[in-house]
């Protein structure tokens, strides 16, 4: 069956979801695509199952992978990443929190602010997220209006801490379980919450008359059609049968984009902002990996050794609590 072709009549924005684990992350995810699809029957409803599908996830029942979905409102077409709450995935939340134009941080009403909230808006500050939205979910687990507002106040102190203006970020009261349930309110709720969205996260200005650029998030294989790489686009835009550059990490290579695509919807081209899937005619899977990056021929050049000035975070700041030794290898993550 041919695909279906990607309609460009919105502005694009990447957000997702971010806060401690149980806060109710992914169900807030699936809250939005049901409740927004009332208005809009060509979004595609996505239960929590679907979006909490890596195979690891189903011994501990927590988000590992982060998921991507797709959703519009009135004014915005919506690529959103599902991101992992739980402290052994942080490498996953900053491959999804990388990609975000802005944040709505969950925190659950009937518990406050979490270790991993705190992580989670420190990791946001660090890889430059630069707008967040608050969603107080499970407010129905809550009967006391004061204890809301302790919460809230609580959320916004600890956004100020990490350099967000927590003042001015706005807060909305949500039961994503309830508005998955059905009840009116809580599905208003939801809305309310994407209005947020869509007025305080402004529309990002994109680099789309640069150079292609494209980080590699993922490699997998289509049988019969060859390998196809996932990505955020940084910068310029890529045309199917254009040639690209594979660089980094190995020797350079040259390949040929067969097909361009974005939510299993086909696309003309991709342009910054654009989370794609690239086809590359003649690549084998093992050819290509995560850190490696597409780019316009000639454009960019890799380099093995280069100096840098690193400022080191302070214990306070999210930082190290020892000190460096002799031999001490740091990682460090890129943008």
């Amino acid at each position: 069956m041919a695909k279906e072709k990607f309609s460009r009549t919105k502005p694009h924005v990447n957000i997702g979801t971010i806060g401690h684990v149980d806060h109710g992350k992914t169900t807030l995810t699936s809250a939005i695509t049901m409740v927004l699809a009332k208005s809009d029957p060509s979004i595609l409803v996505r239960t929590f199952d679907s979006i909490d599908n890596a195979p690891e996830e189903k011994e501990r029942g927590i988000t590992i992978a982060t998921a991507h979905v797709e959703y519009s409102t009135k004014n915005r077409h919506y690529a959103h990443v599902d991101c992992p709450g739980h402290a052994d995935y942080i490498k996953n939340m900053i491959t999804g929190a990388a990609q975000m134009d802005g944040a709505i941080l969950v925190v659950s009403a009937a518990d406050g602010p979490m270790p991993q909230t705190r992580e989670h808006i420190l990791l946001a500050r660090q890889v430059g997220v630069p707008y967040i939205v608050v969603c107080l979910n499970k407010v129905d687990m809550v009967d006391d209006p004061e204890l809301l507002d302790l919460v809230e106040l609580e959320v916004r102190e600890l956004l100020s801490i990490y350099e967000f203006p927590g003042d001015d970020v706005p807060v909305v009261r949500c039961s994503a379980l309830k508005a998955m349930e059905g009840d009116a309110d809580a599905q208003k709720a939801i809305l309310d919450l994407m209005e947020a969205v869509d007025s305080y996260v402004p529309l990002p200005k994109r680099e789309i008359d640069k150079p292609f650029l494209m980080p590699i998030e993922d490699i997998f294989s289509i049988s019969g059609r060859g390998t196809v790489v996932t990505g955020r686009v940084e910068r310029g835009k890529v045309k199917v049968g254009e040639e690209i550059e594979i660089v980094g990490i190995r020797d350079t290579v040259k390949r040929v984009v067969t097909g361009v695509e974005m939510f299993k919807k086909m696309l003309d081209e991709g342009q910054a902002g654009d989370n794609v899937g690239l086809l590359l005619r003649g690549t084998d899977k093992e050819e290509v990996q995560r850190g490696q990056v597409i780019a316009k021929p000639a454009s960019i050049t890799p380099h093995k050794k280069f100096k840098a000035e690193a400022y080191v975070l302070t214990k306070e700041e999210g930082g190290r609590h020892t000190p460096f030794f002799t031999g001490y290898r740091p990682q460090f993550y890129f943008r």
